[in-house]
């Protein structure tokens, strides 16, 4: 079955071919789909590429020559994936002497080579969602795709359950048409339910046509937590400071170590940290989204060339990249999640028969706990992941604008087209007639201005362009990210450093000072959308980025719930966090698995009430929200809130004597409503998918609009449409938005459900230890700290005389 063109090379670097690989191309020649779970390190992407490489070996191909034409698509979620995908394959083909061509296709790619590729594509292209969208928009779509063979998904798990997902999966469905005996295969090391993701992979929901391949089981990852060496785990913070000199001896220690962050603001401020304690001045480097291309590509090469001795990252190289020469990841903070932190960890001995090392390195006291429960979860093997829910409207929109495009085209094929995806199996003929008004029109309440009619339908039923140059417009502005608006960041000379986000570089003048990329950078000037700087001699502050938070999964609250209730598993922890915990278990109690406590006490003349949720950030803020109108209402005087991943504190001028009313499901159906109707919130999620849509559209040529111009331009559209048309698709889009993504609603409903018959209400005299690390977090962003957290931490000490410290 394996040509012996594959099996010698194996044999060459003295590695056999693994049973997952065999069997990925047998399911190809089957004329199967594909779903690959393997282990991190255990060849998942040259599984994928085996029926590609096979087709392209002498001897399968006997006396014929090599295809021509496009063959392969390689589908990532970053594009530094990409990149480093096609450095790995190029040695293998180069070996195997097959004549076959691969390229990357992106954002970053020159405008000369992508037309290049439309006209001659290579035979494997490597590419991301939204670039294959946008492939497929254009009139030589389906000449370019007609002799498609396989398309290879890597690191499924990242984008299927999102929008990213919803384009990919129309992008699919639309090749399944020009290409109908194309072939997909997924590849996957953290899938938690592969039977949903077949599903997904799965033209015309097929489940069967699709192969599931699990890969061989590799060297169990050797996980450790890290410490104070001298002082107590920290009661609040997230960015793992209190670690910096422990982290510079483990760099020293090792070859090539890779620090994760969960956000680009801890990515430059740990780099801060770290440079500013590398008194032996090792090469370290920083890679975020941010960055600029070339800064990007500059660290990626560095490390593959083995130059760097450890590399601060984001998500940005969470998934799959491939450096051989990294011994040892290190989380900073709590990881959210053991799918994430098996994704991190396996960057580390990027192979099957050796164990990856991680180090986690908590910030506060519930990390600790977390970190625990993520290192338990990653020992058993269990994976978390995201639920998949139905498609976004305004990515259909997108996609239909895309067709229209590529050229003039019948409702009913297309419908057809788009059900075959699984996150549009329940779009009905009335559902899609809305979207194809929406597209031709803006909507009723639009229609009477020409520049939202993008479509129309001629008298044969077959819609089209209103005009040619609506192609070049929705090129320029399609997309399913949308950050917040940026301004570049450049030297005098043009050289760019990437981007920080509009709100953060519209409080800077010429004079200021500020870090970024590594540099301490002072600002001469800001024209257009661009900050121009210059060297500066002083360290300034970071810039902050108004990304989403990653979640706290349900398994690991879980896990963490279970840890607190399982007293037995205690011995386990350090001193003070044991302590910790059995001086809360003697002054009030500790949540059980399925309860909800709830403590009010006293401090410094208000009444506070801490709610030990356990649902994450995101649900938790929202809470907070909703219980603070409804204690308004009941004539409490609410004053503020402050949330984290674990609980929730409200803090008030009359004390909650019974919560139970505050946390009725009602609130859900009356609160939730208003408060989402008349807050930021859905005018966010509607400016979302208003630029996803194209209703508004971001870029012209040559100019870009700013944020403020954006915002202004959604809000005047969405106080229109709540008026005179609040059934409009794009609300019903945004309200989808709101409700899924930006609360947790969900999470939200269970906790609600659970509060009704699991809820524990201690009323106590004075604050208890497992409310310090949430009361510790009021005013942090605003005041300055030590005297309030002091006071916090006195009162906690008093009920026993612990040492605890706040910091």
């Amino acid at each position: 079955m394996i040509p012996p063109e594959i099996e010698n090379w194996f044999a060459g670097r003295g590695w056999r071919v693994r049973r997952h690989q065999v069997d990925m191309l047998a399911a190809a020649d089957a004329g199967q789909h594909a779903l690959l779970v393997a282990d991190t390190g255990a060849g998942k992407t040259l599984a994928g590429f085996m029926p590609t490489l096979a087709a392209f070996c002498p001897s399968r191909l006997g006396d014929a020559p090599p295809p021509d034409g496009l063959h392969t698509l390689y589908i990532s979620p970053l594009k530094a994936l990409a990149h480093d995908v096609q450095r790995n394959l190029l040695t293998p083909i180069a070996e195997m002497g097959l004549n076959l061509r691969v390229e990357t296709r992106s954002g970053d790619t020159p405008s000369d080579r992508k037309a290049r590729q439309r006209a001659k594509p290579p035979q494997v292209l490597l590419t991301t969602p939204e670039s294959l969208s946008l492939l497929l928009s254009y009139p030589e779509a389906s000449e370019i795709f007609s002799g498609l063979k396989r398309v290879v998904i890597d690191e499924i798990h990242a984008f299927a359950t999102g929008k990213r997902g919803d384009l990919l999966a129309l992008a699919l469905g639309r090749l399944q048409a020009i290409s109908p005996d194309l072939q997909r295969a997924a590849l996957s090391a953290t899938v938690a339910e592969p039977e949903s993701f077949r599903g997904w992979l799965a033209p015309w929901g097929e489940i069967d046509t699709v192969a599931l391949v699990e890969g061989e089981t590799g060297a169990p990852p050797e996980v450790e937590i890290l410490l104070p060496q001298e002082e107590r785990v920290p009661w609040g913070g997230h960015a793992a400071a209190w670690a910096v000199p422990q982290l510079i001896e483990m760099i020293r220690a090792n070859r090539v170590t890779l620090v994760f962050t969960n956000t680009r603001f801890l990515a430059e401020y740990i780099f801060q940290l770290l440079w500013d304690a590398n008194e032996g001045n090792l090469p370290i480097g920083i890679h975020h989204g941010s960055l600029s291309a070339e800064a990007r590509r500059k660290v990626e090469g560095a490390m593959a060339r083995g130059e760097l001795r450890a590399l601060v990252c984001t998500a940005s190289l969470d998934l799959g990249v491939d450096w051989g020469d990294i011994d040892l990841v290190v989380q900073m903070g709590a990881p959210k999640g053991s799918s994430r932190l098996l994704q991190r960890i396996g960057r580390a001995n990027h192979r099957l028969d050796q164990p990856s090392r991680a180090v986690l390195v908590p910030g506060n006291r519930f990390e600790y706990l977390e970190a625990m429960a993520a290192r338990d979860a990653v020992h058993e093997g269990q994976r978390d992941g995201e639920d998949f829910r139905p498609g976004g409207l305004d990515v259909l929109a997108q996609h239909v604008m895309g067709c229209a495009c590529a050229g003039p085209f019948e409702e009913a094929a297309l419908l057809q087209e788009v059900r075959a995806c699984l996150p549009y199996a329940w779009v009905d003929e009335a559902v899609f007639a809305r979207v194809l008004d929406f597209v031709a029109t803006g909507g009723y309440s639009l229609r009477a201005y020409d520049r939202f009619a993008r479509i129309v339908r001629d008298k044969s039923g077959t819609w089209r362009l209103t005009h040619p140059e609506q192609a070049a417009r929705h090129r320029l502005n399609a997309g399913i990210i949308v950050d917040s608006e940026m301004l570049e960041v450049r030297f005098r000379n043009g050289r760019s450093l990437g981007k920080v986000e509009e709100h953060f570089g519209a409080q800077l003048s010429p004079g200021d000072t500020f870090r970024f990329a590594g540099l301490d950078l002072e600002v001469e000037g800001v024209r257009d959308l661009e900050l121009v700087v210059r060297a500066a001699k002083k360290a300034g502050q970071i810039p902050s980025y108004g990304g989403a938070r990653m979640p706290l999964t349900t398994h690991l609250s879980t896990r963490v719930q279970a840890m607190l209730a399982n007293r037995g598993t205690w011995a386990r922890f350090p001193d003070d966090v044991r302590e910790w915990l059995e001086m809360q278990d003697w002054r009030s109690r500790l949540p059980a698995p399925g309860e909800l406590l709830v403590e009010s006490f006293p401090y410094r003349g208000r009444a506070y009430s801490v709610f030990y949720t356990f649902e994450g950030w995101n649900a938790n803020q929202s809470l907070g929200m909703l219980i603070t109108r409804r204690m308004e209402e009941l004539g409490l005087a609410p004053l503020g809130f402050v949330a984290n991943d674990y609980a929730l504190a409200v803090w008030s001028l009359r004390p909650i004597t019974d919560p139970a009313p505050l946390l009725s499901p009602d609130i859900l159906t009356d609160e939730f409503v208003d408060w989402v109707q008349n807050s930021h919130l859905l005018r966010r999620a509607f400016r979302e998918v208003a630029v996803i849509s194209g209703l508004v559209e971001r870029q012209h040529p040559g100019k870009r609009k700013s944020g403020k111009q954006v915002t202004f331009s959604t809000d005047l559209i969405y106080d229109v449409l709540r008026k005179y048309e609040p059934d409009h698709v794009l609300i019903e889009a945004a309200w989808a938005d709101a409700r899924a993504r930006m609360t947790d609603v969900g999470r939200l409903a269970d906790l609600l459900d659970r509060s009704a018959a699991e809820l524990v209400h201690v009323e106590l005299d004075r604050v208890t230890p497992l409310a310090v690390p949430v009361l510790v977090m009021i005013g942090r962003e605003s005041v300055a700290q030590g005297e309030a957290d002091d006071e916090l931490v006195m009162e906690a000490e008093s009920l026993g005389g612990l040492a605890m410290r706040a910091d």
